[in-house]
């Protein structure tokens, strides 16, 4: 079967497309923000696939959805994925993505990859790794004002159900109802503020030791809920946009991120990383807001977080890019989201002959702005210290294309979803001169438009 691509109509907001694919397996909406104040140029919208691998521990479960078989591996997941992606195959001119994988990996997915402890409590079910393989995905693209339904040709079912597909997209059925979503309680932060206090002052006292340099310091947010949570991610969209935001509704886990940090992006070749480290909380008077856009430009304290990570991050990009390829193209620019300003550089290089995006995804992964430096230390202060399992939170939603492209988040300002609760972290990080007070309201600035998006959806009882 061979490849296919048909124009669809283009909607400014893809929100009514993603309603009309409710119920189709393994749905996943990589979003750009909403009309009003988008972000980003893509959206992608997949579902269905025809192959799945989910990472528990040692082991990746793969499933084929056609032929129904499934096999058990203890194989690097990165090496499964390589394998199930098979040869490369290029997409139509003008696309960036046209089949391949879309899905999470979570922050746990690094002890594939490094040896770390085990103090740091797992009281959640979010798998390692969990991906899908698309056979077709539909792009639109908000700058030309286009719409496509692609397909990679890799899976018969494609061509079956081609004609119903080109039908509910073209004109979306109206959405269907949900259950009412509701809290059922005030999402509860673990640690507590004397807690953080204490957890603060121990990730000094390992900076003045010579331990490490910084060190990423998170608190996690809980509550009960019931209802579906799609309305808080529709509200979560419009409260705080964001570039790199997504949506997954993956069998017992929903996942719903406002994400403004791109982690790592393949682009024939070309890599393109750029760390957050820096925040200021926004002010609704324009004088104010102003000035604390300078003051975060100007701040050396934020410069020097933010040169600490552009400094890890070239070092892991050297591992998959050609010698003397890697560049700081920007440093220190600021960006403005709906809720904070941000510091914010580029990094970049090409990938070395007989590497890849996965062997780029691996060497980096997590990225090196929610870790710290050094890296591999400051991880084993986060197990340590936070004392519960990130999950998601700071891992990566990604897609890898049948072409050898890829594009990827830092799961940051992201809510899960799974057996009736919602679970989401904020956090920052910490340096020999940071003050206990002024971090911890920056896990309060980073949690503001999630408690917002949560509590305007659904009240608690």
């Amino acid at each position: 079967m061979s490849g296919r691509l048909q124009a669809i109509s283009y909607r400014p907001d893809t929100a009514p497309l993603c309603a009309a694919l409710a119920g189709e397996p393994w749905r996943i909406w990589l979003d750009s923000g909403p009309p009003e104040a988008r972000q980003g140029r893509y959206d992608i919208l997949v579902a269905d696939p025809f192959r799945t691998l989910v990472t528990r521990g040692a082991h990746t479960w793969l499933v084929d959805h056609r032929g129904g078989g499934i096999e058990r591996r203890a194989d690097d997941p990165f090496d499964l994925l390589r394998a199930a992606l098979g040869e490369r195959q290029p997409a139509p001119a003008g696309l960036p993505f046209a089949g391949g994988a879309v899905g999470l990996f979570a922050y746990e997915l690094a002890r594939c990859i490094e040896r770390l402890p085990a103090q740091a409590v797992q009281d959640t079910a979010e798998p390692d790794m969990a991906v899908g393989l698309y056979d077709w995905a539909l792009v639109v693209d908000h700058a030309a004002r286009r719409s496509w339904l692609v397909s990679a040709g890799r899976d018969p079912h494609t061509a079956a159900r081609w004609p119903e597909l080109v039908a509910r997209l073209s004109n979306p059925p109206p959405a269907r109802p949900v259950a009412p979503f509701r809290l059922r309680g005030r999402p509860r932060p673990h640690p507590d503020a004397p807690a953080y206090a204490e957890r603060f002052a121990r990730v000094q006292a390992y900076i003045r030791a010579g331990d490490c340099y910084q060190v990423n310091l998170a608190r996690r947010f809980d509550a009960p809920c019931s209802g579906d949570p799609w309305p808080a991610y529709l509200r979560l969209r419009r409260v705080n946009p964001a570039p790199f935001a997504a949506w997954l509704d993956l069998p017992g886990l929903q996942v719903l991120s406002s994400s403004p940090e791109r982690f790592l992006r393949v682009t024939d070749g070309q890599v393109l990383t750029q760390p957050i480290k820096g925040t200021r909380a926004r002010h609704p008077e324009p004088a104010e807001d102003a000035r604390r856009r300078a003051a975060l430009q100007a701040s050396a304290k934020d410069r020097a977080e933010n040169v600490m990570i552009v400094d890890l991050l070239r070092n892991d990009l050297s591992r998959s890019c050609a010698p003397h390829s890697v560049r700081v193209p920007r440093l220190w620019g600021v960006e403005s989201y709906a809720r904070v300003h941000h510091l914010v550089s580029d990094v970049t290089g090409r990938l070395a002959g007989g590497r890849d995006a996965l062997h780029l995804l691996g060497g980096c992964f997590p990225g090196g702005s929610i870790t710290g430096a050094p890296k591999i230390r400051a991880m084993e202060i986060i197990d340590e210290l936070e004392g519960l399992r990130r999950g998601v939170y700071c891992g990566s939603i990604a897609w890898l294309g049948f072409n050898g492209d890829m594009d990827s988040n830092i799961a940051i300002r992201t809510i899960t979803h799974a057996g009736g609760r919602l679970r989401f972290w904020a956090g920052g990080g910490i340096v020999a001169d940071s003050r206990c007070a002024a971090e911890y309201r920056e896990t309060l600035d980073k949690a503001a438009a999630l408690l917002q998006a949560l509590e305007e959806t659904g009240d608690p009882a």
